[in-house]
C-alpha cells in the first residue's frame, strides 16, 4: 500500500481492455519516482480516458494517492 500524498509517476505500461459495460478500459503499470516509494510500481485501471495504450506508454505524471485511493494526472 502506498502512504497518502502526492508522487511523480511515469507509466512504464499499458494495455488496453474493456469492462462488463463496454466501457475501454487501460490498465495501468505507473512507478513513483520520488519519496520513499520511489522504484516501486502501482497497477491500476483506468476507465474513459479517451486514449490508447500508445498515447500513455512512457509518459510522465502525478500519482496522488488519498485514504489508499490512487488518482493518476497525465502531464501532456
Amino acid at each position: 500500500m502506498i502512504d497518502d500524498g502526492e508522487y511523480q509517476a511515469f507509466i512504464v505500461d499499458a494495455e488496453e481492455g474493456v469492462d462488463d459495460g463496454g466501457d475501454e478500459l487501460l490498465h495501468l503499470s505507473v512507478t513513483i519516482l520520488n519519496g520513499v516509494h520511489k522504484g516501486e510500481v502501482v497497477e491500476m485501471t483506468a476507465a474513459r480516458l479517451g486514449r490508447t495504450s500508445i498515447d500513455v506508454m512512457g509518459m510522465p505524471g502525478t500519482l496522488v494517492v488519498t485514504d489508499g485511493r490512487p488518482r493518476l494526472t497525465i502531464d501532456g
